[in-house]
Parts: structure tokens; sequence; C-alpha cells
């Protein structure tokens, strides 16, 4: 027998990583803010964790909310995957965390949902011992944030871009959900922030931070870690699915393909990259994401110069032959296409 389905939870309170709270069972849903891992992902027979696949059930223009499978916080187990030597990257619940290790100390680049901290830093602890130093957020979701009041009280330094402690210090109105998110506690905001870029000097390390504004949300972070070739994406980069553009938070579908285009130009044939969700990649498989994103532009925008609905064209099926690859993990055509053509159209 498979696993329960809990009940359909919309409190947008999952966003600031309190999704325990969520009708008060030990469930999650993305909300409006991240796609999160609500059940352990199946494993092969090499032991790799393979991508877990959610069904959607879209709510108003944009927000979906996703049915969780009944799922504790003490059986989420947070899995290891090493990019390069110093460098891995982590995967339990919510986005995909990248960590950096060494003499100098530890960078953890996003710090998914508060409950899973102590997973999170015994996962850490089995890479390097001692306390993360540096805690970087690629954007102010909350399956990305989660849990950064934790890991700041136990000492590490919070950055982002501008945009995310200005979004996580003021409530956040999700007119979709017809509610305001809290704005976070005032020891989990970044302390330190940035405009366009940033740099950090860590472990023999260059790691140039770059925004990109306007794509999954107005904040996003581009991580390149130049010297061990790698890059952690946050949510432009929906590896293996439809990605979710935040359009309430400045998302764009055009800044995501400029985001895309600027990893790409970042990138080589042997450049590791940390997707905000899925498997480990490449730029092979970043390009095709790019191409499918430039692909579902290029229909929408013909369609809305001929006049067409919204609702002519979700019918007319204009994602098909796409769906096979992108449409089946986290977001559904319908859904993304949704989010694409209110994104060209203004609406």
């Amino acid at each position: 027998m498979g696993p329960s389905l809990s009940p359909y939870c919309f409190r947008g309170d999952v966003l600031r990583g309190r999704y325990n709270e969520c009708h008060g069972e030990r469930n999650m849903t993305r909300g409006l803010g991240g796609w999160p891992r609500c059940f352990e992902r199946p494993r092969s027979r090499r032991g790799r964790a393979r991508p877990a696949s959610l069904a959607l059930l879209a709510v108003g223009l944009l927000p979906w909310g996703v049915p969780c499978f009944a799922q504790p916080d003490t059986e989420v187990r947070i899995t290891r995957f090493e990019v390069v030597e110093g460098l891995d990257m982590l995967v339990g619940r919510g986005g995909n965390l990248s960590v950096l290790s060494g003499e100098d100390g530890i960078l953890l680049v996003d710090d998914q949902f508060a409950p899973l901290t102590s997973k999170i830093r015994a996962a850490i602890a089995e890479i390097q011992e001692g306390p993360v130093r540096f805690v970087l957020n690629t954007h102010w979701h909350g399956d990305h944030t989660g849990g950064n009041e934790n890991f700041a009280r136990a000492g590490a330094l919070l950055f982002a871009q501008d945009a995310v402690r200005e979004r996580m210090s003021q409530d956040q109105e999700m007119r979709a959900f017809g509610r305001t998110i809290p704005a976070s506690p005032e020891a989990a905001l970044p302390v330190v922030t940035f405009s366009d870029s940033m740099s950090f000097h860590l472990n023999g390390e260059e790691i140039h931070v770059h925004h990109a504004p306007r794509a999954h949300t107005d904040g996003d972070a581009i991580v390149h870690f130049r010297r061990a070739n790698a890059i952690a994406t946050g949510d432009i980069y929906f590896n293996g699915s439809y990605p979710f553009i935040d359009l309430a938070s400045g998302g764009s579908v055009e800044g995501m393909i400029i985001a895309v285009e600027r990893v790409l130009a970042l990138s080589d044939e042997k450049t590791r990259i940390v997707p905000g969700h899925g498997p480990l990649s490449n730029r092979a498989e970043l390009r095709a994401y790019r191409d499918m994103l430039v692909t579902v532009r290029g229909r929408v925008t013909a369609a809305l110069r001929e006049g067409t609905s919204l609702a002519a064209l979700s019918a007319s099926q204009a994602l098909q032959d796409l769906d096979g690859r992108w449409g089946r993990n986290m977001v559904s055509s319908k859904d993304f296409l949704r989010s694409v053509y209110a994104s060209l159209s203004g609406s």
C-alpha cells in the first residue's frame, strides 16, 4: 500500500518554514513560496536518490496546493551528493542546499525549513565538524530561508540580495490566497545584503554571487564557485520540471530566461550545477531547460499577438509535446502556461 495523503493545506506559514503549524499537522505545502519535497525519495538499486514527483492542484491564478504525503519530521532524510571535493549538495524537504567546507569554515547556501535544522546540521557534521559560519539565501521563500533564525542564533552570518531582506522584513500580501504572510523575526533576516554582486574568498575558493533580477522572484542570487567550476542556481532552475515563477514577488519568464542565459555563460561542459530543485545537473541539461523556456515564451507571445485567450490556449494543449519531459514532476503544464501567459500579458 502506498503512503497516505494528508489534507490540502494552504496556510502561508510554510513560506516562513513553519510547515508543521499548518492545521496542526506535520505536513507542508508549497503555498506560493517554495516547492517542497513532501515525501522521501525512492531509492534506486545503486542507492541514488531519484527525483520526487508531485501532483499539483491549481488554485486561483498562480498558486497551487500540494497533496503532501503524511511524513513526520523524523522520517525526513537529508541526502548528501558530492559536487566536487569540498563542495556538497544536500537534498531533503525543500530547496537543494550547497555546503562549502574547509579550514576557513562552512558556507551554507540556503537552509530549508526550521524543523529540519538539526538534521541539516547532522548532515553537515558528516562532511566537517564545526558550526556553519555563513548562510547565503538565494531568494526569500521559506523552503530556502526557513532555517535562518536557527543558524543565526548559533552564530552564522546571513547574506542575501537586498530584496530578500526587504520581503522577509515586511508582511507579504498573497492576493491569490487572500491572506497576509507575516514578516520574519528579526533574527531570521539577512544582516549583509548586496545589490548587484558580492564575493566570498573562503577555503581557497572564489565565490561570486550575482543578482538575477525579476526571475523566479525579484531577489534571486546565482552562486558561482569559480575554482570548483560549480554553480548553485536557486529556483531559477528546476531540473526536470516546468518552473514555478512567483509573479507576486517580482518574478517573470523573461527574467528567468535571462538568468539561465547568464548561468550558461558562466559555465562550460564540465560545470556541475546545483539546481533549486531536482537532481545535480550540468550545462547540457540546463541548456535544454533554457530551450524549453524560450519555446514556451514564443508560443505564448504568438498567442497573445493573435488575441488568443488563456482558456483557448490551454484547451489547445499548446505544450503537449513538452509535457513528457517537463510536465510530470512539480509544476503541471496548465499551471506553467498560466504563469507564462500572466507574465507576458501583464494580467
